[in-house]
């Protein structure tokens, strides 16, 4: 049987996986885990879990957070008329001059 293992290095971090092994119960596959992947780098804990116990949700099976069309983010997504771009111009061409004069809070 094969069994999956994550590894956490420090206290207060993520497990991540770090590999597998193979064995007929669980408490060999335990023992198999610290002596594969827990020995030679430092290990806070182990988790050891039947392979068939993991399942995988993917991009195709859900709609995970993110991924909506975020493009009203970005200016270039925007139509703006050319009166308009000119009045933005107009204005910041103001703010600077009055910046320059001591006018500006």
């Amino acid at each position: 049987m094969r069994w999956e293992v994550f590894r956490q290095e420090s206290r207060g971090d993520y497990h991540r996986h770090c590999g597998d092994v193979h064995a007929p119960d669980r408490d060999l596959a335990a023992l198999f885990a610290q002596i594969q992947h827990g020995r030679r780098m430092t290990t806070e804990s182990l988790w050891v879990v039947p392979s068939d116990e993991v399942t995988e949700v993917d991009a195709d099976d859900a709609a995970f957070g993110g991924r909506t069309d975020k493009a009203y983010r970005w200016a270039t997504s925007y139509n703006v008329d050319a009166t308009f771009a000119e009045e933005v111009a107009d204005s910041e061409r103001e703010q600077a001059a009055a910046e320059r004069s001591g006018g500006g809070d």
